[in-house]
Parts: C-alpha cells; sequence; structure tokens
C-alpha cells in the first residue's frame, strides 16, 4: 500500500498550498513547516489542487487586465493634456503630452504583446557565417552531388 502523502496530512496543508501557488521558494516553505523539500515536490506536481492553480493564473489575469486599464486611462489623461495645451497654445506642455502619449503607446504595445524590440541578429551577413558557408561549400568541391545539395539547402534557408 503506498504511503500517505505526508504534506495532504499536515495539519497546515492548506498554507502550505498557498505558499505552493504563490510561487514560495521550497526551501523557505520546508524550514516554515518542518517538511522536506522532496515532499513538497511530489505534493505540487501530483496533489497540488487545480482549483489553487487556477485561481492564481485568474488572479494574474486580473492584476495585468488592471495594468492595461490604468495605462489606457494614462494615455487618455495624456491626450486630453495636449489637447488642452494645443487650444491654449502652450507648444511646451504640448511636445510633453506627445512624448508622454508616445511612452504610453509603447507601454501599450508592449502589454498587448504588439511591439517586440527584442534585438534580431541577422547571421546571413555574419562575416563567420560567411566564412562557414564558403569553407563548407569548398570543402565539398570533390563531392559534386554532395556539393549541389548542400548548396540548394542553403539557399533555401537564406531566402526563408
Amino acid at each position: 500500500m503506498p504511503r500517505a502523502c505526508t504534506i495532504c496530512t499536515h495539519a497546515d496543508l492548506h498554507t502550505i498550498d498557498r505558499a505552493l501557488v504563490a510561487g514560495e521558494a521550497l526551501r523557505s516553505i520546508s524550514d516554515r513547516f518542518t517538511v522536506s523539500k522532496t515532499a513538497l515536490i511530489r505534493h505540487k506536481d501530483a496533489h497540488l489542487p487545480a482549483t489553487l492553480t487556477k485561481a492564481r493564473e485568474a488572479e494574474e489575469v486580473v492584476r495585468a487586465g488592471e495594468l492595461l486599464s490604468q495605462v489606457r486611462e494614462l494615455q487618455g489623461r495624456t491626450l486630453s493634456i495636449l489637447t488642452v495645451s494645443e487650444e491654449t497654445g502652450d507648444l511646451r506642455t504640448a511636445l510633453v503630452a506627445i512624448r508622454e502619449a508616445r511612452g504610453n503607446l509603447e507601454l501599450l504595445a508592449k502589454l498587448l504583446g504588439e511591439l517586440n524590440d527584442s534585438p534580431t541578429v541577422n547571421v546571413l551577413v555574419s562575416p563567420l557565417w560567411v566564412e562557414i558557408r564558403t569553407v563548407l561549400l569548398e570543402t565539398l568541391g570533390p563531392y559534386s552531388e554532395a556539393r549541389s545539395a548542400v548548396a540548394e539547402r542553403l539557399l533555401e534557408l537564406e531566402t526563408s
């Protein structure tokens, strides 16, 4: 007969579950409740109630929605300031509002996943890639079929 889960039978089960769902460090939970990290891992993998996990995910969605609402509200206020400053001829404030509106739009685009500002590296123009390709094709020179096949595949990769 399999052994009972020491976490499931622990007096502080619900508190331990909440700590696991919150992402608290296993060592911290282990020390606080005098249980092994291994038992925590087994419990988390096999017994942690799915509803707690789903509740945590729902909580994150709500927080993300609130953040998005706040940024949208900030954008609305910024555009109002821009309108008033243009109407009153306060061009300095208008320029500041334009700059802030641009920043708000950038933040909104990032939050919505519409803007990715991570660097893109094109290895096809890298001197190292050009050298590797040249060495590869030169080495395959005596093997015309293999050279043609490799050259064709490389061309496909470079044009896709």
